[in-house]
């Protein structure tokens, strides 16, 4: 706790430096002396001492850096305290000089993305390797500059890193436009999804409708039939011994002769309902054009190679990113089609370990869809693998972006495991609580400021950045922003003409699915 002179604190608001000048408020940074180094503390909350006249405040130590015996001025800053004052020490304010030392990058590869709130003219600096080694969360509100900010933040990774291989599912398309001319977008028109490398639990999402006992018993007859159907592959022939697991091309028709064929062998008294369900449903998928993309009989050949290298970029040739765009994914199999994507990320990790293969950086947008927390649970396949990664992909070199607007819908395992927190403004209790939780002891000062924070304004903290910080990001070009400006209701509303045709081309196009 530090005491703060109210005449002291009134004539520093006055000084030219907009850091001076904040010194003392919530969420300002000071600095105390002791032995022949400064600490650095930031602000947690303030409150009248009526006894003395002063303003008692509660501060967080961020860590300390060497007194130069000259000037006095900070240097070689760094986390974490060694001595702590005593009491009656004085506390002083932290200038701009000061702050640009300890924003200084450390000679680790960083990229700026924005100012350091207050100042004007410290940059904000990110640590890649720091920030991408132990996953980051980009929280914030609808309409807060969310998905511009992720953009802004995956641009200059790809700018210090031109090689690297960067998978961004985008469930609304907004990011196309971001990255024409730096990423490879992919939807449905060019995915080219081979069916066959869905594991058994994949099959099941898709092909199974029942619940209860009696999923149970259309799984085993899918697993015996699907295990058949793969083992007429050549390449079956030439490994020998597969499972259902494995990413062996199948025909579509095997697998529904196979079907007919358990059921032509059934006695009598068998029932055969769970026969006619998998086949109906199969046939129903191969003849529905929505599907095509992943299930059409041009997929038979072996690709795998050829898809893993056109997704995660490897080589990159220039182009690092690949946007997945699955809006128009048709909404019963989107989380599927997330769930084959993460687990090909995690089984190529995995079987590459000999290969000292190249990190792979996973973003998923709107992740609470996927990774939801107990009460909003699905049981889908995604939200389990995505928990994986989350917990394991740091071993085997798997990044993992998560950009949520409700972190409080995210299962509560997975935002803890994120090392850097970027949180923008949150508007509702619940995810400021969330978020508190999952914040390190020392930002705590910033989190008051959370429901306070500016659009493209935002809070910084853990392992990518040399202290919790509060920032403004960078304006980003027309060309490099997703399209996801909200309308003008006004200006929309007071246009008229062409509604004929525009209905009518819609209505073809939801018609041809298309």
């Amino acid at each position: 706790m530090i005491a703060i002179d109210l005449q002291r604190l009134n004539e520093c608001t006055e000084d030219d430096d907009p850091s001076i000048a904040m010194a003392g408020q919530v969420g300002s940074q000071v600095k105390i002396r002791v032995g022949n180094s400064w600490l650095l503390a930031s602000v947690r909350n303030q409150r009248q001492d009526r006894k003395a006249g002063s303003i008692l405040a509660n501060i967080d130590f961020l860590g300390e850096g060497i007194e130069e015996k000259l000037t006095g001025k900070l240097h070689g800053f760094r986390r974490g305290v060694t001595r702590y004052p005593v009491p009656g020490g004085m506390v002083y304010p932290a200038s701009t000089q000061d702050l640009k030392q300890v924003y200084a990058s450390d000679g680790r590869s960083a990229v700026t993305i924005g100012k350091v709130y207050p100042t004007k003219d410290i940059r904000a600096g990110i640590y890649i390797d720091a920030m991408l080694g132990k996953h980051f969360a980009l929280l914030g509100s609808t309409g807060t500059g969310k998905s511009t900010s992720a953009a802004l933040l995956l641009h200059r990774i790809c700018e210090a890193a031109p090689e690297g291989h960067i998978v961004m599912i985008d469930p609304h398309g907004e990011y196309s436009a971001a990255f024409r001319h730096t990423g490879v977008i992919l939807d449905v028109s060019n995915l080219q999804m081979p069916y066959w490398i869905m594991n058994f639990e994949e099959h099941c999402e898709v092909l199974l409708t029942s619940n209860g006992n009696e999923r149970q018993v259309d799984a085993d007859i899918l697993a015996r039939c699907l295990l058949k159907a793969r083992q007429k592959s050549r390449l079956a022939e030439s490994m020998g011994k597969i499972t259902v697991d494995s990413p062996i091309p199948y025909l579509l028709s095997d697998l529904s002769n196979e079907i007919q064929d358990g059921m032509g062998k059934l006695d009598k008294s068998t029932n055969s309902a769970p026969y006619m369900r998998i086949k109906n449903k199969l046939d129903e998928i191969k003849g529905d054009p929505r599907y095509q993309f992943m299930f059409s009989g041009m997929l038979v050949a072996d690709t795998m190679a050829d898809f893993i290298a056109k997704i995660f970029r490897m080589p990159s040739n220039g182009k690092p990113i690949s946007i997945i765009d699955v809006s128009g994914v048709p909404s019963d199999i989107t989380a599927t089609v997330v769930a084959v994507l993460s687990r090909l990320v995690f089984d190529f990790a995995i079987w590459g370990r000999e290969e000292r293969t190249s990190p792979i950086l996973l973003v998923c947008e709107e992740a609470h869809r996927y990774v939801p927390n107990e009460k909003n649970a699905d049981g889908n396949s995604v939200g389990t693998i995505l928990s994986r990664i989350a917990k394991e992909g740091r071993k085997y070199g798997i990044s993992l972006g998560l950009i949520t607007q409700r972190p409080s819908d995210l299962a509560e395992g997975v935002l803890s495991q994120c090392g850097t927190i970027i949180s923008m403004r949150l508007n509702n209790d619940r995810d400021q609580e969330f978020v508190r939780a999952a914040m390190p002891e020392g930002a705590r000062g910033f989190l008051d400021a959370i429901p306070a924070l500016r659009n493209r304004e935002c809070i910084i903290c853990g392992e990518g950045v040399a202290i919790p910080m509060r920032v403004s990001f960078d304006n980003l070009e027309e060309s490099r922003r997703p399209a996801s400006e909200d309308p003008s209701f006004v200006e929309l509303w007071n246009k008229t003409g062409g509604e004929e045709e525009t209905v009518q081309r819609t209505v073809l196009r939801w018609r041809s699915q298309g």
